[in-house]
């Protein structure tokens, strides 16, 4: 796939390759290094940039990498990885899980987030608000996009995906664990001046389960419209309601705010996306008013989506025909000889139990076939196409 542009997130300008690992705005401007393919292009962290640029140019690109996986956002509150465990983590990346990886980067409760992100009713209700409005998009942006979850998911599907985050780590992660090397991956932050993609417009402009933690929405809704053009369109999952208490810091919005903020969106309540899927439905949309009751809202808007919500009984929310199933990982064996679910946490299970599609309870083998028999298994996902290395 043939890359978008980057510019400076400074200056706006464009960047080039003055070496294999690092860009440069002209003759003499600024480096920015580029790390595993990913460029790392957060303002603000000029000593860091330095740091990991000297151990490039000296040929140590495993102490840079160790650098740039040490590197959080403003919202963390956990502690810092362990500096030998990222060492161990560089060594041996090729022979570990993405359930060890997200271990030996000290991400707790975020990790068990990501390694279950299949599962979880908040992903499968953004892949439904995706298929609802799907209009076979050639070219893609997600904006916080994680380790790649959506874009694993749409780069299968022949899209040109590119995914940016503030997280060097998380890219990385996607990179090696879930997406590889097809999508475009850039690290940068959305309060940047610039955003470094080159904003020629793409046909899907995405946000997932993240836009609530951006303080300035209707800047960031701005480049994302930029982005989309004048025949694109948008996808937010997952904006948290101001009127309901969450699990998640950040900035949530009211109903009020979500409609203000897109006056020509289709609004719904996340979890009405979610029992659609389950029931193989078209979702039904709500005036913004109407849903203050709902934990979080999704929107989609602009001038290229689908207009009426269709059924969603194909695409992405099914894995694609013959991929190789594997049993919910959350089920563990259990004294009647079946399985039953096993949080990994008290708060995962605060968080996600109540709307959970999968049953409690499961019989069965631990590895399936995707096929029209298995489908239903699929859907609720009892069974889970999980990546190789999962």
């Amino acid at each position: 796939m043939i890359p978008f542009g980057l510019l400076s997130p400074v200056t706006g300008e464009a960047l080039h390759h003055d070496t294999p690992h690092s860009l440069r705005e002209g003759k003499r401007g600024p480096r920015w290094p580029v790390v595993d393919g990913i460029p790392y292009l957060r303002v603000g962290r000029d000593g860091l940039v330095g740091e990991v640029l000297g151990h490039l140019d000296k040929g140590a690109p495993g102490h840079a990498l160790e650098l740039l996986l040490s590197d959080q956002d403003d919202w963390w509150t956990g502690p810092k990885a362990d500096p030998a465990a990222l060492r161990d983590l560089v060594r041996e990346r090729t022979d570990i899980s993405l359930r060890e990886v997200c271990a030996r980067l000290g991400w707790g409760r975020v990790g068990d987030y990501f390694v279950h992100r299949w599962t979880d009713p908040t992903y499968l209700a953004g892949l439904a608000l995706l298929e609802a409005h799907w209009n076979n998009p050639p070219c893609a942006f997600e904006l916080a996009c994680g380790i790649g979850h959506y874009l694993r998911e749409l780069h299968r599907r022949g899209v040109r995906v590119s995914g940016g985050d503030v997280v060097f780590a998380k890219l990385w992660v996607a990179r090696h664990w879930v997406c590889g090397q097809g999508p475009q991956l850039v690290c940068f932050d959305a309060a940047s001046p610039h955003w470094p993609i080159d904003q020629a417009p793409v046909d899907l402009a995405m946000c997932h389960d993240a836009f609530y933690f951006l303080p300035d929405k209707a800047r960031i809704l701005d480049s994302l419209r930029k982005m989309a053009g004048e025949d694109g369109w948008l996808a937010l999952s997952h904006v948290h309601n101001s009127a309901r208490p969450g699990f998640s810091a950040g900035h949530a919005v009211s109903c009020a705010e979500i409609e203000e903020l897109c006056p020509d969106g289709l609004v719904y309540d996340d979890d009405e996306l979610t029992r659609a899927l389950v029931a193989a439905r078209a979702p039904v949309p709500a005036a913004p008013s109407a849903l203050d009751h709902a934990e979080a809202f999704s929107v989609v808007c602009g001038p290229g989506m689908r207009p009426a919500p269709r059924p969603l009984v194909d695409g992405l929310t099914l894995p694609p025909e013959g991929a190789r199933l594997r049993l919910n990982p959350l089920y563990r064996p259990d004294p009647a000889g079946s399985y039953a679910i096993a949080w990994p946490s008290e708060r995962y299970r605060d968080e996600y139990a109540p709307r959970a599609t999968y049953p409690l309870h499961s019989e069965g083998p631990e590895t399936l076939v995707m096929t029209t028999d298995t489908i239903d298994r699929a859907r609720i996902r009892e069974f889970v196409d999980l990546p190789e290395r999962w």
